[in-house]
């Protein structure tokens, strides 16, 4: 997983422990994908096939907070894309229930995705140990690890009292140094999440590897799904139909504005795409309309629609035409998020404050939206978004310069040539002049 701390291990026990026997679920082999705020706004998915998403809502680092902003949006994006979509808390608790109970009265509220849906604990952090093994690794002693599965335990039995499906997300080797996982199978059968990873890119898993505990539901067998990163899972009991019904959200008794969300996005057809919307392009496209063959990594990304024409889209970050047939909607249209958002494309000589400024806004804030870690180092080609709250509420202008052209202004400040046109009251779009003041 892709948190604020990531820890691999590599486990070699070369078989397979068959799935516990019992009902036969359709999601039994499933492959999908696991998200924090590093796979972006609307997450990303590896393969065609993936069926589901286990999107970090936030989580407790022994007793402080970090919420995952994106949490709503990649849920809505997940369902928009017909897939599965369930929740996990970082739950860096060690052995205080105190520290749990205050996670879960802060996040179990929060939670978007379907009741019934998997609600999972991510313990792989903070476990209570004093044991020395080698510098910097401690292992439980008994007190200690009846601590930790207590902990662990309360919160799994406050998931199912919420209505969730309780799971216990970690790896093997930290699991028998830290927790009595016998204890979580005795009281959740099936319920153990584990991590166990082969080297390379990892497109299916390699059971040589697998991680032999006993009841283990979930299998992140790989960071390194597609390359560059990327966690994959399979699926191996059926789990992640828990809270859906032949695909569907099962509805659940709370409301859940990102679920409902993602199923008004599902229902948009290629006709209804507009200007404004977040797509993703669909994993059978072939080519731009240029007739130019799209490659496998922009099909693993989102894009914001900047122009419709006719049957086609303009998409940006890779600024290119592409058929409205061949997206899927990820959003309405401003949905998912509060304000208005504004895109810019970067042109050469453009500078974070000097966007900031057009948009009455400050680069401070640009950077944050943007997840600049260095505001100086912007590029020609970049998109930078901006969601205005009461910072956005100034009007923004620019002023044409000699030499420009609406089609160059709009271009500059990521909107369509028609919406300066109207904002503006503009009849003649050929006939613009230095020093002019056009509001966007």
């Amino acid at each position: 997983m892709k948190k604020l701390i990531k820890t691999v291990a590599v486990t070699t026990v070369a078989f397979f422990v068959v799935a516990a026997s019992g009902p036969v679920f359709a999601a039994v082999g499933d492959q999908g994908v696991d998200w924090s705020k590093y796979n972006g706004a609307y997450g990303n998915f590896g393969y065609d096939h993936d069926k589901f998403a286990i999107a970090q809502i936030g989580g407790t680092y022994g007793g402080s907070f970090v919420d995952q902003q994106p949490y709503s949006t990649q849920v809505s994006s997940a369902i928009a894309q017909g897939k599965r979509a369930h929740t996990y808390i970082w739950y860096q608790v060690g052995g205080s229930q105190a520290i749990a109970k205050a996670a879960l009265d802060r996040y179990l509220p929060r939670v978007q995705t379907p009741k019934n849906s998997i609600v999972a604990l991510d313990y792989e952090s903070g476990a209570l140990a004093s044991v020395y093994v080698s510098p910097g690794y401690y292992r439980s002693t008994p007190a200690e690890m009846k601590a930790n599965t207590d902990a662990i335990l309360y919160g799994m039995r406050r998931v199912k009292a919420a209505g969730y499906t309780p799971m216990y997300y970690s790896y093997k080797p930290y699991t028998i140094d830290h927790v009595d996982y016998q204890r979580i199978n005795k009281e959740f059968p099936n319920s153990l999440w584990i991590a166990a990873y082969s080297l390379g890119v990892a497109p299916v898993p390699n059971y040589a590897v697998f991680p032999s505990m006993d009841d283990v539901a979930i299998w992140q067998f790989t960071s390194n799904y597609v390359a560059g990163g990327l966690d994959g899972n399979v699926d191996l009991t059926g789990i992640t139909d828990k809270g859906y019904e032949n695909g569907n959200a099962t509805k659940p008794d709370t409301d859940t504005p990102a679920t409902d969300d993602g199923k008004d996005a599902n229902e948009v057809t290629p006709s209804e795409i507009q200007e404004g919307m977040t797509v993703t392009i669909k994993f059978n496209a072939t080519n731009y309309s240029t007739g130019q063959a799209i490659p496998k990594w922009v099909k693993e990304n989102s894009y914001k629609v900047l122009q419709k024409s006719g049957n086609k889209v303009l998409l940006d970050n890779i600024v290119s035409w592409v058929a409205a047939s061949d997206v899927q909607a990820l959003d309405t249209g401003g949905g998912n998020s509060s304000g208005n958002t504004q895109t810019h494309i970067v042109q050469s000589g453009d500078t974070l404050s000097g966007i900031a400024s057009n948009w009455g806004t400050n680069w401070q804030e640009l950077a944050r939206q943007n997840s600049l870690s260095n505001p100086n180092m912007i590029y020609t080609g970049q998109v930078i978004r901006f969601t205005g709250g009461q910072s956005g509420a100034t009007a923004r202008t620019y002023t044409v310069q000699s030499g420009d052209n609406l089609s160059s202004i709009a271009s500059r400040l990521g909107v369509t040539v028609q919406s300066l046109v109207s904002m503006n009251g503009i009849s003649n779009p050929n006939l613009i002049y230095a020093g002019q003041t056009i509001r966007h």
